[in-house]
């Protein structure tokens, strides 16, 4: 492997990881949000017809669920990377390594 193509494919793959994470995620909160509250979830927050306090729970609720999915798919991803490659994707590397 070429100086720089452990990066590229990480990238990639830790990319293809967050965008899935982040989808599943948010498919499962839309479902969720509808069945909970009986309505369809906002499409956009900042329409003033919807309620204040449902573009507020949307925008928590979806901002941190879809992070917390995108973040724990890296790790994963980063821990495959490791058993493939026995080192740590080159943007995780601490200095020296």
């Amino acid at each position: 492997m070429a100086k720089g193509d452990g990066s590229k494919v990480w990238s990639i793959f830790s990319l293809a990881a967050a965008l899935g994470a982040a989808a599943a995620t948010r498919k499962g909160i839309d479902k969720s949000w509808q069945v909970s509250t009986g309505k369809k979830p906002p499409e956009n927050p900042a329409d003033p017809d919807i309620d204040l306090w449902e573009a507020v729970a949307w925008a928590a609720v979806t901002g941190a669920a879809v992070s917390l999915a995108r973040m724990y798919a890296q790790r994963r991803a980063a821990s495959y990377y490791v058993k493939s490659t026995g080192k740590l994707p080159p943007p995780l590397r601490r200095d020296g390594e």
